[in-house]
């Protein structure tokens, strides 16, 4: 594809398009620039996205600034929403430790309070240390989306969230989300209660979908589905210290429905038979996924770190991924997958 991406360069066809968005706390922003670099292509139809933690935020702040002002919207709705998170984290004690300023490190690993909170989070629960369950999202959500006009958005969303009692996901749609859906979606068990829904209890949607592909494949028209990844698959060296080794553990769990999904999709594309129409929509599927180059790079506590500059570096690196993509990709959009799933079979081996 031609190097210059930008609105500049000659029309082109416009293809149908849905997104998969992984949560991963402030690691999000990297997904916001992703986003914000997607939404500059006018031929990139969004029909729908699928999202889950902070994948849910953006899910839905793209779909509502889109209602409210087509793709310049959905921009204008995710750069305030990542903006007035990091304003809300200058009052957390959630802050850099002296020693990672001076090394220009992200991560929270020096940080007095968040040492602290580890060590209490495996001694007392988020019932015990936050017994009025306060979440400094849930202000900035409610007042950033407007719920009534996200149900009239012409972006499907499916948000993903896990029910404690059965360990099944739940998938809200549209008409459905609310403040305490994408709460749930991002409630991860050691930093916050459980999240209550029509008389059940939620947590993290990663757990049992992150994120949920099915719905992307069974109720969109699109045929081409562009995953932003969070979560590292990969990650060099081994785990020795009991937080690294919890974290890292989280990742394969939260990684493992994805690649499980993925495989199962692969398979189903296999036999279906698009002559007959069974199945068909598996056999018609895409995959396209946007590379993550930094994220085996960050500690796991940068996730908790919400300061602008740590935020804008995300942003810029998303975009420079989506550029990457689209230069190397965006030809193929439409036309064939970029994403090899069906090799995931043959790991299965």
């Amino acid at each position: 594809m031609n190097k210059d991406m930008s609105n500049s360069t000659p029309a082109r066809q416009e293809v149908l398009v849905d997104l998969a968005l992984q949560g991963g706390g402030s690691h999000g922003a990297f997904a916001w620039g992703v986003l914000d670099r997607l939404l500059e292509e006018s031929w990139l139809k969004i029909e729908g996205v699928s999202g889950t933690s902070a994948g849910a935020m953006n899910a839905a702040l793209l779909a509502d600034g889109f209602a409210a002002g087509g793709a310049e919207g959905a921009r204008k709705a995710l750069d305030t929403y990542w903006r007035h998170v990091s304003e809300a984290a200058r009052f957390s004690p959630f802050q850099r430790g002296p020693l990672d300023r001076l090394l220009g490190r992200w991560s929270l690993d020096n940080s007095p309070v968040f040492v602290f909170m580890d060590m209490m989070s495996r001694l007392y629960s988020p019932y015990d240390l936050n017994p009025g369950g306060f979440n400094a999202l849930a202000p900035i959500l409610a007042r950033q989306i407007d719920f009534e006009r996200l149900r009239q958005s012409p972006i499907k969303v499916f948000i993903t969230a896990t029910n404690v009692r059965t360990g099944r996901p739940r998938i809200f749609r549209n008409a459905e989300i609310t403040p305490d859906v994408l709460m749930a979606s991002a409630c991860l068990p050691t930093l916050f209660q459980a999240v209550e829904i029509d008389g059940e209890s939620y947590w993290d949607g990663g757990y049992s979908g992150n994120p949920t592909m099915a719905p992307l494949v069974n109720e969109l028209d699109s045929d081409d589905t562009i995953l932003i990844p969070i979560n590292p698959v990969d990650r060099p060296g081994t785990p020795k210290s009991a937080h690294d080794i919890l974290n890292r553990l989280n990742e394969v769990s939260f990684n493992a429905v994805l690649i499980k999904e993925l495989k199962m999709m692969a398979l189903l594309r296999r036999v279906a038979d698009v002559s007959t129409g069974e199945g068909a929509q598996w056999g018609r599927m895409r995959v396209h996924m946007v590379r993550n180059r930094i994220m085996d790079k960050l500690a796991a506590s940068s996730k908790l770190n919400a300061e602008w500059d740590f935020l804008s570096m995300l942003r810029e690196e998303g975009r420079k991924a989506a550029e990457e993509f689209l230069v190397e990709n965006g030809d193929d959009i439409g036309k064939r997958s970029t994403l090899d799933i069906d090799q995931l079979i043959a790991e299965m081996k």
